[in-house]
């Protein structure tokens, strides 16, 4: 556990990212939009979530703050590798979903919350990088992320939902790409790792999925 600790403390950290998350922001949203969930405890890097609900959109927005504060390790030979060092995650949610006023709570839908910055944390615990077609479980046996959802996974997709002026915040020569998440069946995550990116995909275009959360949404692989 100390040499967890220590890994963090010897990393270079990009402090002035968070600023230009909130400076990006208010180029959308005003101050009476967004809420921010502010991390209590963080044992690694800080990390916050901003929950944002405008009446010009028909959902809600989750968004990290914070996982970009460390770029992610793009393996070598990857093209234009410093394009996919810094990134932050979003979910889309329908307006009647709530959470409680600080996370975490008892609040039946916190799993959502832990979903993000679970999956924000990830490449940085483990060296690694996220980008879209990317897939993640929540456990290595493949269980639920909570006993509220029967997601035991999730892919990074782009948003079909915002263009690149939302989801592209550059910074100092740097862009931090906000990515969507889209939680996954146990079976769909298993078709996905068996098949591929794309043909996840097309299974996503034929049932005309939305980008918006459903926490009971059909199977895409159901006939």
């Amino acid at each position: 556990m100390n040499d967890f600790y220590e890994k963090f403390r010897n990393l270079t950290f990009f402090d002035n990212h968070p600023e230009a998350i909130a400076n990006h922001l208010d180029n959308f949203y005003t101050s009476e939009e967004i809420t921010v969930f502010h991390e209590m405890v963080s044992p690694d890097f800080h990390l916050d979530v901003y929950f944002i609900s405008s009446a010009k959109h028909s959902f809600n927005i989750l968004l990290t703050c914070g996982m970009s504060l460390l770029e992610m390790t793009v393996p070598e030979g990857v093209e234009n590798a410093e394009q996919y060092k810094f990134a932050e995650l979003m979910i889309l949610i329908p307006k009647e979903i709530e959470f409680g006023e600080v996370s975490p709570s008892e609040n039946e839908n916190d799993w959502i919350l832990g979903m993000l910055k679970e999956t924000a944390r990830f490449p940085h615990h483990y060296d690694t990088w996220l980008t879209i077609g990317h897939t993640l479980q929540a456990t290595a046996d493949m269980e639920p992320y909570d006993q509220a959802t029967d997601y035991v996974g999730l892919v990074v997709l782009p948003s079909v939902t915002f263009d690149e002026e939302f989801t592209e915040i550059k910074i100092d020569n740097k862009v931090i790409n906000i990515l969507s998440i889209f939680p996954l069946y146990k079976n769909e995550l298993e078709y996905k790792i068996a098949n591929g990116y794309n043909a996840l995909l097309d299974r996503l275009i034929e049932k005309d999925e939305k980008e918006v959360f459903n926490k009971q949404r059909g199977n895409l692989l159901d006939q």
